[in-house]
C-alpha cells in the first residue's frame, strides 16, 4: 500500500513502518491470547491447560509475572498438587510485596498503553490467593499454614483500607473475612473467628439492603457469629445482632463428628474488555466522559503529563480513549443442594466476583480515563512535534509543498503508532470464579456420604467426622 501527500511519495522507510504497524501492534486483548489455555481449564482439561500456560509466551514475559504465578496457584490447586500450588501463590505473594513500578513502567505507560506495565494485581484476587492458600494448607494437614493465611487476610484488608481512604468504596473484603473466621474457628479459637464473623457482618449491614457487593448477608454466617459469641459468653453481642439483622440465635447441639464446610465456585471471572470512548473538551482543561459507569468530567493533570506550564487544550476538542470494561455473563443463582444421610441442606451465596471486579472498576473509574486522558494528549502533541520537526527538516527544500507534505507524512506515521498503541490494560486472573456458593453440614463420627448437587451437576464425596470444623471446595469452572 502507498501513500501520496500532494505530489511527494512518502519516503521508503515510512512506507515499510506503516506496512508492520499492524505486526507490531497486536490490538488482541489478554483474553485473546489466552484463549486456548482458558477454553482447556473451562472444559476441565487441566493437563492440556498446563501446557498451553508453560507455552505462552505472552504470559511468560517479566510485566505478567504476576499472573503467570496466579494461574499456575490456580491450576496446581485444580489438579491436586497443594505444594506446587503453594508454591506459585508465595511468588505471587512475594511479587506484590517486593514489586514497585520501575521508571521503565511509569514512562511506558503514560506514552504508549498500561499494558506495558508490569500487571500489579486487583485488591480482590489478592484477598483470593489468601483463599486458595489456606485451602492447600488444610488438605496437606497443615492448620498452621492456614492459620498464616488468616493473619495475613487482616493485614491484607488493614492495607486496602488505608489505600482507599472512602467508606464508598471496596475498603474490606467480606468473603475473605468469613474465610478468615472459618480458619480461626477449626483452629479452635473462637474469639478470634467471632471478630472476624463480626467484622464482616458488619460489613453487609454497612448497606440498608444488607448486601456486599451482590451478595445478601448470608444466614450462616450471622449464626456462625452467635455460635462463637456463645461460646466465648457475649451474650450482649447476641442481643444487639438480633436487633440489628433480624435473625434470631437458637442454640443448637454440635455435631459429634464435627462439620463440614462446602465452596461451590461456579463459572469463570468476567473478560476485561478494550473499548474506545470519546471525550469531549468545551474549552478549558476539563473534558467529558460518558461512558458504561456514567459521566465524569475529568480535570487534565498538567503535572502527570510532566508539563511545567500549563499549556492551551483547546486544540483537542475531542479525544479517543481505550478504556478497560467487563464484560460480565450472569450467572444464575441456583442454591446447590447437599445431601448428607437424610438430611438436606441449601447454600448460600457467599461471593461474587462478577459483580465485585465491575463495582471495583467503576470505582476507580475516574483515575483510569485521567490516564487516558493524559495518555491520548500526550500522543496527540508527539504528533505535532513530529510534524514540526519534519517541516524545519525540509525548510530548505525550493518546493514548499515538499516540505508540507513530509510534516503531513511524519505526523501521520506518529498518528497511527499512537493509534496502534493505545490500548486499556485487560489483563486479570481469569480462572478465578465468577460465583461462590457456602453450606455448613453437620458429620457424624466416622464416615459421612456426602452427595453434592450444584448447577446441574452432581458430585459425591466420602468425608471423615473427626469432631472438628473441615473445608472443602468444588470448582464448576462451566
Amino acid at each position: 500500500m502507498l501513500f501520496f501527500y500532494g505530489k511527494q511519495k512518502m519516503n521508503g522507510r515510512a512506507g515499510v513502518v506503516l506496512l508492520l504497524l499492524p505486526f507490531l501492534f497486536s490490538c488482541a486483548t489478554y483474553n485473546n491470547k489466552l484463549a486456548s489455555y482458558y477454553s482447556h481449564i473451562g472444559s476441565g482439561n487441566y493437563i492440556k491447560a498446563q501446557s498451553d500456560l508453560a507455552s505462552n509466551s505472552f504470559i511468560q514475559q517479566p510485566r505478567n509475572k504476576l499472573i503467570y504465578y496466579m494461574e499456575q496457584g490456580k491450576l496446581c490447586h485444580l489438579l491436586g498438587l497443594y505444594d506446587s500450588s503453594n508454591h506459585f501463590f508465595n511468588l505471587a505473594d512475594a511479587f506484590i510485596e517486593t514489586k514497585r513500578k520501575s521508571a521503565g513502567d511509569v514512562v511506558t505507560g503514560g506514552l504508549l498503553n498500561p499494558m506495558t506495565q508490569s500487571y500489579m494485581g486487583e485488591d480482590f484476587e489478592r484477598f483470593m490467593i489468601h483463599y486458595y492458600k489456606a485451602l492447600n494448607y488444610l488438605y496437606l494437614h497443615e492448620p498452621d499454614g492456614a492459620r498464616v493465611e488468616a493473619r495475613r487476610i487482616t493485614l491484607s484488608n488493614n492495607a486496602l483500607e488505608d489505600k482507599t481512604r472512602s467508606k464508598n468504596k471496596y475498603q474490606e473484603d467480606a468473603f475473605s473475612l468469613i474465610v478468615q473466621g472459618l480458619i480461626y474457628e477449626l483452629n479452635g479459637e473462637p474469639n478470634n473467628a467471632f471478630i472476624s464473623y463480626r467484622n464482616a457482618v458488619d460489613l453487609f449491614l454497612g448497606n440498608e439492603s444488607k448486601s456486599y457487593y451482590g451478595v445478601t448477608l448470608p444466614t450462616s454466617l450471622v449464626k456462625d457469629m452467635y455460635n462463637t459469641a456463645a461460646a466465648v459468653g457475649f451474650t450482649d453481642q447476641i442481643n444487639l445482632y438480633e436487633r440489628k439483622t433480624g435473625i434470631k440465635y437458637e442454640k443448637s447441639e454440635a455435631a459429634e463428628g464435627g462439620e463440614l464446610v462446602i465452596f461451590l465456585e461456579k463459572g469463570m471471572a468476567p473478560v476485561k474488555m478494550d473499548q474506545r470512548f470519546t471525550l469531549t473538551n468545551s474549552g478549558g482543561n476539563t473534558f467529558f466522559f460518558n461512558g458504561p459507569y456514567g459521566g465524569i468530567n475529568i480535570p487534565f493533570d498538567y503535572g502527570y503529563a510532566g508539563w511545567n506550564q500549563p499549556r492551551p487544550l483547546h486544540e483537542f476538542r475531542v479525544i479517543t480513549v481505550a478504556i478497560p470494561v467487563y464484560n460480565v455473563t450472569p450467572i444464575p443463582f441456583v442454591p446447590a443442594q447437599v445431601t448428607v444421610g437424610n438430611l438436606n441442606y441449601t447454600a448460600e451465596r457467599v461471593h461474587n466476583i462478577n459483580e465485585l471486579a465491575a463495582a471495583v472498576l467503576s470505582e476507580r473509574m475516574l483515575k483510569e480515563v485521567s490516564a487516558a486522558l493524559v495518555r491520548a494528549i500526550v500522543k496527540k502533541t508527539t504528533e505535532v512535534a513530529a510534524a514540526e520537526a519534519a517541516k524545519a527538516a525540509a525548510k530548505n527544500d525550493k518546493k514548499k509543498e515538499s516540505g508540507e507534505a513530509a510534516g503531513l507524512a511524519a505526523g501521520l506515521l506518529v498518528n497511527m503508532i499512537n493509534t496502534a498503541t493505545e490500548k486499556a490494560d485487560t489483563r486479570n486472573w481469569q480462572s478465578l470464579p465468577g460465583t461462590i456458593q457456602y453450606v455448613r453440614v453437620p458429620l457424624q463420627k466416622g464416615e459421612n456420604q456426602i452427595t453434592i448437587n450444584a448447577m446441574g451437576k452432581q458430585k459425591k464425596i466420602t468425608v471423615t467426622g473427626s469432631g472438628r470444623l473441615q473445608l472443602y471446595n468444588w470448582c464448576l469452572l462451566r
